[in-house]
């Protein structure tokens, strides 16, 4: 006999001994009882509240599919049969069982469907395999793991970006290689030239200088010449303009690139995306690590993760106690401050151009190390200035109580403008000087010492100032020098700045220096295993670390921006002045772009109209409407992401609600179940049922009676509900 009540108000279950060995009846009952529970999480409350606002709205169709169909997303998951086992981040028995399924699905399909799943699988496979074996060629990798343990992901990411520029100037160089340096040197009309010819008055000072044996090489401009490769569209000076070009067009390519990559994961991991404290202390661990060295990087990296969320932390609570007069300092304070910054800006571009008038006006010295000064008295004082003043603005920054990470950005911005403008107003003065013969090498001259000069201070920093700066402290620490100078950190804003000002002057002087991203591609090796040295020999850790995802970015956009002054500098230059009669491949042209015309004229009639409509202003508008329909295309992208973003966190922080509900409901089971076991008994029964409850206490209680009682506690057991 079985008798059961199902209504609205409750759910409440006879149980007799037909019931008691049912499972049928009890499978149904726990299915029913799961069901309710459902019905009962935060989820599905707020998931029925959305879905009867959007009824009444008539939006229901714009809900997204996880919001309308949550039960989907596993199967979704599940289909994705292709995946191999061992990546499943899921428990070893659910492998197994995935696995067991997997045979049964291929047992169930045909031969060509299971050829198909398991190429796939192969395939993704190798892919991984590759990618793996691609990450293990990347030099400095171990390297970049060590200074991360010990310094933290800001240090690190200096050593990132100087990498990535090295394998910039890897492709400049095949660029410049193939399309300017291998035509020189097939088709070369002149024997009698050579890639490097010694004189009787060569010098040591020529390497330096620029001048000599180098001023005859490939080096410069003035080398390259008309050669027997004469045609109409494929000549010397035709290669040579489609060499600079294809550079800055594929340098602008890859930094813009990089930037936007770099901005999109700030944006999605950036300020709106915290990660608790307690899950960096309870699963940022990882337990397969056996190596002590290895070890100690990571407790490393959990220390350095902990000083900046704690950092962070303190700036916030700090700033949220601010009061209104405060505020009113603050602001005040800091416009003071900005207006000294400009003034030491202005200060230091007329120290430059001093320096460049008094080196245009005294080059004619007696003395070999005099010459070499003046020579060097506008890279010099470039070089004083943006070494000093760099530190000038980082101690105002201090003053400005921003947070670290901000106070680092503001001293980027301000020093990349101080290093940005100093080469702007010398490039200016040297251009308004530049009216002598073959003026393009003189040009290049300038920025090859530029980019020597900053290697040689890269270098005498490190062994002359860094290494006795640290044998100082570590030998003498009581005494009154060492105290004033104290322990060295790496500063990030300043290495990264001397990094964006080489590379711009690479792209300023490219056409006037075409082997100067070669120069540009050793001198960063170089570089890389000098700053490796101060950082692991000379430096300590810093006490406060800052999030380094907003400052790389930071660091590309600095680099766009040197980018463009560069292409801007050397439009302007082409453009106002008239190539080299004495010198140079464009010998005989009125400007540089003739090349390009004579090429066009050449060409068939539609195609020479073709290009000459592409050329033209009246291509502007429909470029400019193609532009501003990709640009609304990826601007509803960017919603939609957005909007799904938000949907996924709010699903997280329900499924968050849902557990915290389900243990409290497991937690009042628990309760229930062990004041039902301290109840008296209070049905008579024989001895035989007595012992039958004492063996098996499940039996007595049933699990349909237990969860009558979840679900209506102000039911009690009854004689009818006591086993028979």
């Amino acid at each position: 006999m079985e008798d059961t009540e199902c209504n609205s108000g409750g759910f409440m279950r006879l149980v007799s001994e037909e019931s008691c060995s049912s499972t049928v009846t009890d499978e149904l009952c726990v299915n029913n009882y799961q069901t309710e529970i459902f019905n009962q999480l935060p989820s599905s409350l707020a998931r029925r509240r959305t879905l009867h606002h959007h009824q009444d709205r008539g939006t229901t169709e714009t809900l997204h599919p996880v919001e309308k169909y949550p039960g989907r997303v596993g199967e979704a998951s599940d289909k994705a049969t292709t995946q191999p086992i061992r990546s499943l981040p899921v428990c070893m028995q659910r492998k197994r069982e995935a696995r067991d399924l997997r045979h049964l699905q291929t047992r169930t399909v045909g031969r060509w469907e299971s050829w198909k799943r398991n190429q796939s699988i192969n395939r993704k496979r190798l892919g991984e395999q590759v990618g793996e074996a691609m990450a293990r060629l990347l030099p400095w990798s171990s390297t970049l793991h060590t200074i991360e343990g010990r310094f933290g992901v800001g240090v690190k990411a200096y050593f990132v970006f100087l990498r990535y520029l090295l394998y910039l100037n890897l492709l400049l160089c095949l660029v410049i290689g193939g399309t300017i340096l291998t035509p020189t040197a097939v088709y070369d009309s002149d024997g009698d030239r050579g890639l490097l010819r010694f004189e009787g008055n060569d010098s040591v000072l020529d390497f330096f200088v620029g001048s000599g044996f180098l001023e005859r090489s490939p080096v410069f401009y003035g080398f390259y010449a008309r050669s027997s490769l004469d045609l109409l569209c494929l000549n010397t000076p035709l290669l040579f303009l489609l060499g600079t070009l294809t550079v800055l067009i594929l340098s602008l390519v890859m930094v813009v690139r990089r930037t936007v990559v770099g901005y999109k994961h700030t944006w999605l991991l950036g300020n709106r995306y915290n990660i608790h404290m307690s899950y960096k202390v309870f699963c940022g661990w990882d337990f397969c690590i056996q190596d002590p060295e290895v070890a100690d990087l990571k407790l490393s990296f959990i220390r350095n993760e902990l000083k900046l969320y704690l950092e962070e932390e303190r700036f916030q609570q700090r700033e949220a106690r601010r009061t209104l007069g405060q505020w009113a300092h603050l602001y005040s304070l800091r416009g003071l401050l900005h207006f000294l910054v400009l003034v030491l800006l202005g200060g230091a571009f007329c120290l430059i151009y001093y320096a460049t008038m008094a080196s245009k006006a005294e080059r004619n010295g007696d003395y070999l190390i005099l010459r070499l000064l003046l020579h060097y008295l506008p890279p010099i004082v470039i070089t004083l200035v943006n070494f000093f003043l760099p530190h000038v603005f980082r101690h105002i920054s201090s003053f400005e109580d921003y947070s670290l990470t901000t106070q680092v950005n503001a001293t980027l911005v301000r020093s990349i403008f101080l290093k940005l403008a100093s080469l702007g107003m010398y490039l200016f003065f040297l251009f308004k000087n530049s009216q002598q013969e073959c003026w393009e090498n003189q040009f290049g001259k300038e920025m090859y010492k530029l980019s020597v000069f900053d290697f040689l201070a890269c270098f005498c920093n490190t062994f002359f100032i860094a290494y006795p700066r640290k044998w100082l402290v570590d030998r003498y620490p009581s005494s009154w020098l060492a105290r004033l100078s104290g322990k060295q950190h790496f500063l990030i804003p300043f290495n990264v700045l001397d990094l964006v000002y080489s590379q711009t002057v690479t792209w300023v002087g490219l056409f006037y220096c075409p082997m100067l991203p070669f120069i540009e591609t050793v001198k960063l090796m170089a570089v890389f295993y000098i700053k490796k040295l101060t950082v692991l020999q000379c430096c300590v850790p810093a006490q406060r670390m800052f999030r380094a995802s907003s400052s790389s970015v930071l660091f590309h956009f600095m680099l766009l921006l040197g980018l463009i002054m560069a292409v801007i500098t050397l439009g302007s230059n082409l453009h106002q002045f008239e190539p080299s009669s004495s010198c140079g491949p464009f010998v005989g042209s009125a400007t540089v772009f003739n090349v390009t015309a004579v090429c066009v004229d050449s060409l068939p009639g539609p195609t020479q109209s073709t290009l000459r409509y592409l050329s033209s202003e009246a291509f502007v508008l429909p470029l400019i409407l193609a532009q501003i329909v990709v640009l609304t295309s990826f601007e509803s992208r960017r919603r939609a992401n957005g909007k799904a973003i938000e949907r996924l966190k709010d699903m997280l922080v329900m499924s968050t609600s849902d557990k915290h509900f389900l243990l409290k409901q497991h937690t009042l089971s628990l309760r229930r179940q062990k004041k039902t076991f301290k109840a008296p008994t209070t049905v008579s029964g024989t001895r035989e049922g007595s012992s039958t409850t004492m063996k098996d206490p499940s039996a007595g209680i049933g699990e349909d009676s237990h969860i009558a009682q979840l679900k209506d506690p102000s039911a009690q057991p009854t004689g009818n509900d006591s086993p028979s």
